[in-house]
């Protein structure tokens, strides 16, 4: 074959890629033609508390008809704060804006009060974010874990929360999740005659001796009981049943270090908050003294808290929330983050994140290849009255939803049934929705 000939095959294939090109370009054009990219029209709150617990939902609508998106906003203490942060600064930010341009409105947000990192305006900025990543879903017909690359294992495995006043109640609640299929269960145990986390108040023989009426707690009595707790799992329940605990930032920073090194020997999956947020400095002497996998991370608001305990390798888990931290964006971003490190997910997922909360959680833990655990909070009717489409737990699994966005409608008829402090009663009422005191015998209060 000579010269010219090759030359002509050659222009020949390469105008038969520039037309199959051409008429790619055209078939995609022609897919999207007649969608231009939808502008915001409205931002509101939906304020439900179908569970008792306040639940803000923010809801953006578009000007193209029926285009809408929802996003937990959920921050129950202050969830009356939240409210106006979204409809009286965040509203105005945003009418207009085009709703594809989600990193960008959410830069946009996070700068805007100039006074940054804050819960309030943090679980506000969540709210729109995740109602943006849910309007991307139903324009794409997809879900929100498809426009993250798709999944990475098939659903997400759980723990369960078991706890009693007294050490056996709490190992038969565990017994009763596993024979539901959850292999991860949380353990906590009341102290008698003190306001224990995770498992209520035991008695008043302790609080009597007060000097004060409220709520009591000592460190070092609660200390020993958790050891003795841990102790008789592992007698009762096995080796192969995954244990956590939440100590919820209740002891001081030495007694973490020596607590850490104490539950060493009952190989706990996760040990959460021995630390707070103020004290995170200790956690290299945690991490020289023992190899107790820490979980932290729920009240954390900013890159500066959760940053330096990532790159450090100084936790196992990261425990943020997802709304606290402002949203799907902002933690898909930390948890690829996390996989650099070898730092795990263990996303925060009590009763007062919304179903939409907790499935965008579920939707990072099918995306996330670091992904360690998921904490589960049943679903209660009146919480499925309300959300249409809340995560299925099967066997101990959570599964992420197949429905275009987060596959989660709100009914919202029925979340006006269930306002704002509804359901509040004693302290909670009185407190508007806030959490009381708790204090050592003396007086002092005790962080919680």
């Amino acid at each position: 074959m000579n010269r010219r000939n090759l030359l002509k095959m050659a222009g020949g294939a390469a105008a038969t890629l520039a037309a199959r090109d051409a008429a790619a370009q055209e078939r995609t054009a022609r897919a999207v033609r007649g969608l231009p990219s939808p502008k915001i029209k409205d931002v509101q709150v939906i304020q439900t508390a179908p569970a008792g617990l306040r639940l803000p939902v923010v809801k953006i609508l578009t000007d193209q008809d029926g285009l809408y998106g929802y996003g937990c906003a959920c921050f129950t203490q202050r969830a009356d704060l939240v409210v106006p942060a979204v409809e009286r600064y965040l509203r105005p930010l945003l009418i207009g804006k085009s709703a594809d341009r989600i990193d960008d409105l959410w830069q946009a947000m996070y700068n805007s009060s100039y006074w940054r990192n804050g819960p309030v305006l943090n679980n506000a900025i969540s709210g729109v974010d995740q109602a943006l990543w849910d309007i991307k879903g139903r324009q794409a017909s997809l879900p929100v874990y498809q426009l993250l690359g798709g999944k990475v294992r098939e659903a997400a495995d759980c723990y369960a929360h078991a706890s009693g006043g007294e050490i056996q109640e709490c190992v038969d609640q565990a017994k009763q999740w596993m024979e539901r299929g959850f292999r991860h269960v949380r353990v906590q145990v009341g102290v008698p005659g003190m306001a224990g986390y995770g498992a209520g108040t035991r008695g008043a023989a302790t609080a009597a001796k007060a000097l004060h009426s409220g709520q009591v707690f000592e460190p070092a009595a609660y200390i020993r009981r958790a050891l003795k707790l841990f102790e008789e799992c592992r007698k009762q329940l096995g080796d192969d049943i995954e244990l956590c605990h939440d100590v919820h930032e209740r002891i001081t920073p030495t007694q973490a270090v020596q607590m850490c090194k104490d539950v060493e020997k009952f190989k706990l999956f996760f040990f959460e908050d021995p630390l707070s947020p103020e004290d995170i400095a200790w956690f290299r002497l945690i991490r020289n003294a023992c190899t107790t996998p820490i979980a932290m991370g729920e009240l954390f608001n900013s890159p500066h808290e959760w940053s330096p305990l990532i790159s450090e390798r100084l936790i196992d888990f990261m425990r943020m929330h997802v709304s606290q931290m402002g949203g799907l964006t902002p933690a898909r971003k930390v948890a690829i983050m996390g996989e650099h490190y070898g730092v795990r997910t263990a996303w925060h997922g009590p009763g007062d994140v919304s179903p939409i909360g907790h499935m965008a959680n579920v939707t990072l833990d099918v995306v996330s290849y670091n992904f360690g655990v998921q904490e589960y909070s049943p679903f209660n009717e009146r919480l499925q009255e309300v959300f249409d489409g809340c995560p299925e737990q099967k066997d101990g699994y959570l599964w992420v939803s197949e429905k275009p966005g987060w596959g989660i409608e709100v009914n919202e008829a029925a979340a006006k049934k269930y306002p704002f402090g509804g359901n509040d009663r004693g302290e909670r009422g009185r407190l508007n929705g806030g959490w009381g005191e708790v204090r050592k015998r003396d007086g002092q209060i005790i962080k919680q």
